[in-house]
């Protein structure tokens, strides 16, 4: 069930939230992350509220908890930026646990930890019960430029390439004994990041020229 029907981030399912128009979907999130985004970072229970809204929306598409939160480790740089904020800042400065930390650190830690953790949770909620294709359509219905939808829909198609390929080279490196977590093989890694990024551009070409042998005059066909 779930990622096997579709994009890996999909979560298969019939509830009302996955029947409900993509492009109302994408005006909800657009409004929630906007909301929370502007909400003063001091207004502690306003957070809890935003928290507990998108738990009703969670609960009502059926989506495990446990299936975001695994996804929700693309923010990490985010959580390691955060956690070195209080060191790191000005201003008055507090002890907990015999640590000296600055008082306006932990508060920009604060809002960038629950700011961060609510849009990237709402944005996972909308991939888990929506498909690509019908992100793409909604974005169509609410008059995106023709252009971007379709660079938009070629990234969703082509990211899975792309990261299978960068799987392949990390496996091949490790076989080799270069491990990519090493600092000491950095320098390897950044070798490999370049060819991949190399070889992505040149498929991007092969394609569009494939495209343009084809009739491709900037539109694709319905």
């Amino acid at each position: 069930m779930g990622a096997g029907h579709g994009h890996r981030l999909h979560y298969h399912g019939h509830s009302r939230i996955h029947r409900a128009e993509p492009h109302h979907k994408i005006l909800a999130l657009l409004g929630f992350v906007l909301v929370v985004v502007a909400t003063p970072r001091d207004w502690f229970p306003a957070y809890a509220g935003f928290l507990a809204v998108l738990g009703v929306v969670i609960a009502i598409s059926g989506v495990p908890v446990g299936y975001l939160l695994k996804r929700l480790v693309v923010e990490i740089p985010f959580v390691v930026f955060a956690l070195l904020m209080p060191f790191i800042a000005l201003g008055p400065t507090v002890e907990v646990l015999g640590m000296t930390l600055s008082k306006p650190g932990l508060l920009a830690a604060w809002a960038l930890l629950a700011k961060g953790t609510l849009g990237v949770l709402a944005s996972l909620t909308l991939a888990a019960t929506t498909e690509p294709d019908d992100v793409l359509r909604g974005l169509q219905r609410l008059r995106m430029p023709e252009l971007v939808v379709q660079i938009m829909g070629f990234m969703i198609r082509y990211l899975d390439v792309v990261t299978g390929e960068l799987r392949r080279m990390t496996t091949a490196m490790r076989s080799r004994g270069c491990d990519p977590r090493s600092p000491r093989h950095w320098p390897a890694l950044a070798k490999a990041l370049g060819a991949l990024f190399i070889r992505s551009y040149e498929r991007g070409e092969r394609i569009h020229l494939a495209m343009l042998s084809r009739g491709y005059t900037g539109r694709l066909p319905s």
